[in-house]
């Protein structure tokens, strides 16, 4: 149905990734986040999709298995600790290993659960060093379907003879890792019951998105307007919008680095740009955090958008450590107080932004903006906790935490918290007696006649 979650099929999906010593570690990590991308889109769990990983070269080594932690989180953090293993280039051995090991029974295989596929995703960039006919044939015939990917100087007779029929459709070739993201789509594509554009992502909707057979329409809540760019929506005239106090809490520990410091202040921005702003409507403020707590700017200081977004821009980045609890106390007891522009009676809405385990004690202050009646939204990238983003997160915590292994794709997030973050508000007033007018007249007409 259209606006559902696209749906895996239940599937235990093998990824069979080449690190010998021709991928080098910058493109080792590109591989990574190709996985990354493709696990973030599939409906993970023990009862639905299952995901094992293998990395090999001389030698094979289990990464993660069938049975292993299934959550999202735990999958993507699974994946951001895999190290090359820099030394020849064994195909045919890891595609036994797959065979007799990782679909097994023994490490969570699901060979006799009905309406599941088996699927092996091969990544490689040379000519191995033993056959893989043979053994590719036997895993086909043991109903394993595989795709072959093949990188640069890839031997392409290797792939053919690696991947399942129709060969088209499960043999790929990119010319170098920096581009191997590209192929993201097709395996979203490919493991989903159902295209929606409008669950994978692939669109700019700021409100509402739409699925149609194979496109998607912007739509806008109630009380708003959809614009002439057929994509952002306006509150419609005569109505205030939603009155909202937002604080943002941002990580500036040095595990962030400079450039993806530039990533948070375009996410920041991008949420900004979805609000309305002003005294009677939402107010933003903002505290960076790292080893020691610093206000950028508190609650109503900026009373549009394009200065808080110019103070965004000019933020200096701190670059020590992660005390994320002392920066939680803060919110509590500073962020949103009166001396610092918290208005009373007006929604409460914390995000929390960080990039790994704090070096402090979060439960009690967690705990207290909560209680406090906060709404407390937190996002991890890279290492983040997921355990820690939970016990940041309001209920339902589901609704609440994101994570991503990527600085580049926070700008999905974005998009996802522009949603969540608006409070409900009532239709514009005059919105409501033109509905109401309208309905009346149509019913004189009808007794009319």
């Amino acid at each position: 149905p259209p606006g559902t979650l696209c749906r895996t099929k239940p599937t235990d999906l093998v990824f069979i990734i080449d690190s010998s010593r021709s991928v080098r570690p910058h493109e080792f990590e590109k591989i990574k986040v190709f996985v990354s991308r493709v696990i973030e889109a599939l409906d993970v769990g023990p009862n639905a999709t299952r995901v094992g990983i293998i990395n090999y070269a001389s030698a094979v080594r289990s990464e993660l298995s069938l049975q292993g932690p299934q959550s999202k989180a735990a999958l993507l953090q699974a994946v951001r600790r895999i190290q090359p293993l820099s030394t020849g280039t064994m195909t045919g051995l890891a595609i036994q290993f797959a065979v007799s090991r990782a679909f097994s029974a023994a490490e969570g295989g699901r060979d006799g659960a009905p309406n599941f596929k088996k699927v092996a995703i091969v990544v490689t960039d040379g000519r191995p060093q033993d056959g893989v006919q043979d053994v590719s044939a036997r895993a086909r015939a043991a109903g394993i379907e595989i795709f072959a990917i093949g990188v640069g100087r890839v031997d392409m007779g290797t792939l053919r003879q690696m991947a399942s029929e129709p060969l088209d459709e499960h043999v790929d070739y990119v010319e170098s890792y920096s581009v191997i993201e590209k192929l993201t789509h097709k395996f979203q594509e490919a493991f989903c019951v159902v295209s929606d554009l409008c669950a994978t992502g692939d669109h700019d909707c700021e409100q509402v998105c739409v699925s149609t057979p194979g496109t998607y329409r912007c739509a806008c809540r109630d009380g708003f307007s959809l614009n002439s760019d057929g994509k952002t929506c306006t509150a419609c005239n005569g109505g205030l919008g939603s009155a909202l106090d937002l604080v943002f809490l941002i990580d500036g520990s040095k595990s962030v680095r400079p450039e993806n410091f530039e990533l948070v202040k375009k996410f920041i921005n991008q949420i900004v740009d979805s609000l309305e702003v002003s005294d009677r409507q939402a107010q933003v403020g903002l505290v960076q955090y790292s080893s020691s707590v610093r206000q950028e700017f508190p609650l109503g200081q900026f009373k549009n958008k394009k200065d808080i977004k110019a103070a965004v821009k000019k933020m200096s980045y701190m670059e020590k450590g992660t005390m994320t609890g002392q920066a939680l106390k803060y919110l509590v007891d500073s962020s949103f107080s009166a001396i610092n522009g918290a208005r009373p009676g007006v929604p409460k809405v914390g995000i929390v932004f960080t990039d790994g385990r704090s070096q402090d004690y979060i439960s009690d202050a967690a705990k207290k903006a909560k209680d406090s009646g906060f709404r407390m939204f937190a996002v991890g990238v890279g290492n983040a906790v997921e355990d820690e983003l939970r016990e940041i997160a309001s209920e339902p915590v589901a609704e609440h935490y994101f994570y991503t292994a990527d600085f580049r794709t926070i700008s999905k997030i974005g998009k996802k918290l522009q949603m969540k973050i608006c409070v409900e508000e009532d239709p514009c007033e005059c919105k409501s007696i033109v509905k109401f007018q309208t309905k009346v007249e149509a019913l004189i007409n009808s007794l009319q006649q």
